[in-house]
């Protein structure tokens, strides 16, 4: 019998969430991001979920040929570019648009031999200090593109580092409007806080949006808001059950380090899950799960492959019963993942990239 632990990719979620974002950003074009093998979904599980998009973009060619072997024929973008001249070579067969964020990049595409000219992004660094290159050279860097014949269409991009906070977008906004002003080419700025937050905005949104994030249903700007408040659904269920039963006495201790001591006489259950599964190690007591679908807590320090639940609110809850770690339980009760990364000191995008290959996972509704 395989041990009783499961992940579930909700398809029908991830249409709605891209849907949602569309929706945001009225008349732009919607790149699908699957970087990070889908933000831990898995490419060919999320695909049919996703493949209402625009295009795709990842960081690397093997994701971008097991894109195209999943039948996609439309654009897919390189978000970091090429790595080396070789990638270009790529690009050319599998006709993938590309990233340019620096010097070197245009360097290798004047010296790569294609038939057929290359799109690109040329990326404008206004102020996250990743990618990018600096406003004073944006217009040279563009000019030289321009003047190659590898190079047929150019688009004009940047990253906003604090669409989900207060700092906001308006300076990094101001800085790529002057770097940009007057050059031709289509616009990609919003990532899925600015999506979410300024898409009304034709300006903002430009012609291309790129929501990573909230299409697999975690707020952008979590606990500011959350999914319910972006009407985002959850795209992934981490489910176990319990294994085993125990009585506490109150003085009673759970776990390594004894972290946790009852109070009073209580009864906890063992779920089969723990760091080695991707849930995180440093959840401390207080965590939210489900059990059968009702609020409960972990209780003590996480386990390589258990953890502790308190099962004082769910005295019906037995050897078998689910334990919901995010997601839908069968009842239909959710858990955002954004609870549970908050509750860790994290972010949700570290719990989906965290899944570890030994979970079973399959696509569903």
């Amino acid at each position: 019998m395989p041990r009783p632990i499961h992940a579930t990719i909700h398809t029908g979620a991830l249409r709605h969430n891209l849907e949602r974002l569309r929706a945001a950003a009225p008349g732009a074009r919607l790149w699908a991001i699957v970087k990070a093998n889908a933000y831990g979904h898995g490419i060919e599980r999320a695909y049919e979920g996703l493949r209402g998009a625009d295009g795709f973009a990842l960081l690397d060619a093997s994701e971008a040929e097991r894109v195209r072997a999943l039948g996609w024929r439309g654009p897919i973008l390189l978000l970091e570019g090429a790595f080396e001249p070789r990638d270009l070579e790529l690009c050319s067969r599998l006709g993938l648009w590309h990233v340019v964020h620096c010097d070197e990049q245009i360097d290798w595409l004047g010296r790569h031999k294609t038939q057929q000219p290359h799109r690109v992004f040329l990326k404008l660094n206004s102020g996250m200090n990743r990618l990018g290159l600096a406003p004073a050279r944006y217009r040279a860097a563009y000019a030289r593109l321009q003047a190659l014949p590898q190079v047929d269409e150019i688009s004009l991009m940047t990253h906003f580092s604090d669409a989900d906070g207060d700092k906001g977008i308006a300076a990094q906004w101001a800085v790529f409007q002057h770097a940009t002003d007057g050059l031709p080419g289509e616009r990609s700025v919003c990532n899925s806080a600015a999506t979410l937050r300024h898409g009304h905005d034709a300006a903002v949104r430009g012609d291309w949006v790129r929501p990573g994030i909230a299409v697999y249903g975690s707020s952008p700007d979590f606990p500011v808001h959350d999914i319910a408040h972006w009407d985002l659904r959850p795209t992934m269920t981490l489910a176990s059950k319990l294994i085993a039963i125990n009585t506490l006495r109150a003085g009673d201790s759970v776990g390594y380090g004894s972290t946790f001591t009852a109070r009073e006489p209580m009864r906890i259950g063992i779920a089969a899950c723990g760091y080695a599964d991707g849930y995180p190690r440093h959840a401390p007591t207080g965590t939210p799960v489900l059990v059968d679908g009702a609020r409960a807590r972990t209780l003590g320090r996480v386990s390589m492959d258990m953890l502790a639940v308190d099962l004082t609110g769910v005295p019906q809850a037995c050897l078998g019963h689910e334990v919901t770690l995010w997601g839908l339980a069968g009842n239909g009760a959710a858990l955002p993942i954004d609870e549970v990364a908050h509750s860790a000191g994290t972010v949700g995008y570290e719990l989906m990239c965290a899944l570890a290959p030994r979970v079973p996972a399959e696509a569903g509704e």
